[in-house]
């Protein structure tokens, strides 16, 4: 005991703690969620957030002299050099940063003299095309307007047109337009089983929407409509399915009872839960990282937290891995060939020396990458490409149609794809999400350390290894016994019927381990609801087949390597799964899904209501041994607050 005692203290004397507040220099305020970087020797040795009092703590610093700098949205960034740590001692540190103004990073150059003047931009459309004209003459940093074009800069800042605060920081943030792109979503409608009994879509693991999400409103700020994909943020969560037990690689569970927002309504859950493997059942992997280190991805938020997130996946790596490391930026280059996970420091040092500069050349880079897979191709092995980027492509390939042709005749050779998204300001979900999709992979969004703990600790093989691709779900209702019923979420998932029985047609994958999970609103027979207006047919007749059957529901997936697809049929009554409703997994998924309905401001949010939401996932927290559940919580009392400021006080 004794020598342990001993050993403990000396350690603690070769280290020391860093705690300090961030504050703003002309208010006092505290800053919460500021993003604070520990570098020793140009290298981030570690990232935190600020909490919600302005607090951040570096625990068990080796003794040494350190640079402190600090980011955040409108504020200059600060750096402290020189903090030094001493054994068994905290440095405390109080940082004030500095309000930067919206133009102190433009300067208009001399050809926006043809520019329409700016007394022309009166409401927000003229704001729009006016930032659009302004694209591609906005140039330098740190420096002012030009004096001859300070009429350009207050049309710029919004003093031409008082647009709404809220409004003016889509476009500009920390100075610079914010460019930030997501896909237009349109909600699926309710359908009337007489009529279209098919539904058909594929199944999605990706969890990149909710990250996303709890990064908007850590900053409190709503997320835009079109970011809130309600199925990724269902999905991020696990649910307590049992494990399969028979010839598939996944089970199927089902639940049944009533829909929380609308009370005349019904709300059926489909759970998937695929195998479980232990680490030493999983067959080598062939790695390749695909790096973005051009300069958009400079901010402490992209870089130097993606150099954190992939140390955690490199822990993990077993001596059979192997992993090689592609960048690009103005173009593409291996810096790391094929090397044993057993040379842990090989590859970590390869990452450290990784500096952001220059354009992106996303298209070179996803080239090379896939030709190093190829190259190192592992036969019945884990062979896939991670790419980590803020999905700024701008040289060669650039368009999603280009892309997304470019992935999908790449995951012939029979290699998977993860996409990591960073940062902000410049964030291009619509891209990402497209790639991963057409590439047989996956997506997240990392905004912190620990959801890349979570990803590649946690989840790590449920994230890089495939049990079951092309997995597609169609389920027939029975009309006469459902009237309409209503996906919820999954619309860039929705596939034709036809697609279902054609094994050429792409569609998800499920990893070791993962959940999925799909929720059906439904009408039931009977309701004199009002569903659709279309005219009745002429020249058929529709015969309802009487059957105490609620749907039939079928699934088609492949084996990772192969070519055709296996099929799953269960036909579901109402007394089949009405003695498991309200589980705390039925009631939990309806809690978020109702928060992404309110997010969304849905035409079938009904009755939905935050308090109700609060509610519904306060009662189905159960185990919660991470806290992403509480976490959840006070994600939709933030909602709640920013949605309407007077209930913060309720």
């Amino acid at each position: 005991f004794g020598l342990i005692l001993c050993q403990s203290v000396y350690a603690q004397l070769q280290t020391g703690i860093i705690r300090g507040t961030v504050t703003d220099e002309s208010t006092g305020n505290i800053i919460a969620y500021a993003n604070v970087a520990l570098l020793q020797g140009g290298n981030t040795i570690n990232s935190v957030q600020t909490d919600i009092g302005g607090n951040f703590l570096f625990n068990s610093i080796n003794t040494g002299s350190y640079t402190v700098k600090v980011n955040q949205t409108g504020y200059d960034e600060f750096v402290q050099k020189n903090v030094k740590v001493t054994g068994g001692n905290t440095t405390l540190l109080y940082l004030k940063l500095k309000n930067t103004t919206l133009l102190s990073n433009l300067i208009i150059m001399p050809d926006s003299a043809s520019m329409p003047p700016a007394s022309t931009v009166k409401t927000k459309k003229d704001s729009r095309d006016y930032f659009a004209r302004l694209d591609g003459r906005i140039a330098g940093e740190g420096k002012k307007c030009e004096r001859a074009a300070a009429s350009y800069c207050q049309a710029i800042a919004g003093q031409a047109y008082q647009m709404p605060a809220g409004d003016f920081d889509g476009y500009l943030q920390d100075g610079e337009f914010n460019t930030e792109e997501f896909d237009k979503i349109t909600e699926n409608i309710f359908l009337e089983a007489l009529t279209n009994p098919l539904s058909t879509f594929s199944v999605d693991v990706d969890r990149a929407a909710y990250s996303n999400i709890r990064r908007y409103l850590n900053y409190n700020q709503l997320p835009p409509k079109d970011l809130v994909r309600i199925e990724e943020m269902i999905n991020y969560f696990d649910y307590t399915y049992f494990l399969p037990n028979g010839d598939h690689p996944f089970s199927v569970y089902m639940e049944y009872g009533d829909c929380p927002w609308n009370a005349t309504h019904k709300l059926l859950h489909i759970g998937l839960k695929g195998k479980e493997f232990g680490q030493e059942k999983i067959p080598p992997s062939n790695l390749v990282f695909l790096l973005d280190v051009s300069g958009s991805m400079s901010d402490a938020n992209k870089l130097p937290l993606l150099k954190q997130a992939f140390k955690i996946l490199i822990e993990k790596l077993r001596p059979e891995d192997r992993v090689a490391i592609v960048v690009y930026a103005g173009a593409a280059g291996l810096v790391l060939e094929p090397t044993s996970g057993a040379d842990k420091e090989k590859i970590i040092n390869a990452l450290d020396k990784l500096q952001a500069g220059g354009s992106t050349a996303g298209g070179a880079g996803i080239n090379l990458a896939y030709q190093i897979a190829k190259n190192s191709f592992i036969k019945n092995g884990n062979n896939r490409v991670i790419l980590a980027t803020d999905g700024d492509f701008n040289i060669g390939q650039s368009s999603d149609g280009d892309m997304v042709r470019l992935i999908e005749e790449k995951r012939k050779d029979g290699i998977f794809i993860s996409i990591l998204g960073f940062g902000m300001g410049n964030y291009k979900d619509s891209k990402m999400e497209k790639i991963a999709d057409a590439g047989n992979g996956n997506y997240a969004y990392i905004d912190n350390i620990l959801e890349a703990k979570k990803m590649f600790g946690e989840e790590l093989w449920g994230t890089l290894y495939t049990i079951a691709k092309d997995v597609k779900i169609q389920i027939e209702f029975n009309p006469s016994k459902v009237k309409a019923y209503r996906l919820v979420g999954y619309e860039n998932r929705m596939l034709r019927k036809e697609d279902f029985n054609d094994d050429k047609k792409d569609a998800g994958e499920i990893g070791a381990g993962h959940t999925v999970t799909a929720l059906y609103e439904i009408i039931l027979a009977g309701s004199q609801e009002t569903t659709g207006n279309v005219d009745k047919l002429e020249y058929q007749n529709t015969n309802v087949v009487q059957s105490n059957d609620l749907m039939t529901l079928k699934l088609r997936y492949k084996l990772p390597d192969a070519d055709t697809s296996k099929l799953i049929v269960e036909r579901v009554s109402e007394n089949n799964i009405k003695n498991r409703q309200m589980s705390e997994n039925f009631r939990f998924s309806a809690a978020v899904a109702e928060f992404g309905i309110l997010l969304r401001d849905s035409e079938f949010k009904a009755n939905a209501t935050f308090d109700q939401t609060l509610e519904l996932a306060r009662n189905a927290k159960g185990i919660d041994k991470y806290g992403y559940r509480a976490e959840f919580i006070k994600l939709v009392e933030v909602a709640k607050i920013l949605s309407n400021p007077e209930t913060a006080t309720k």
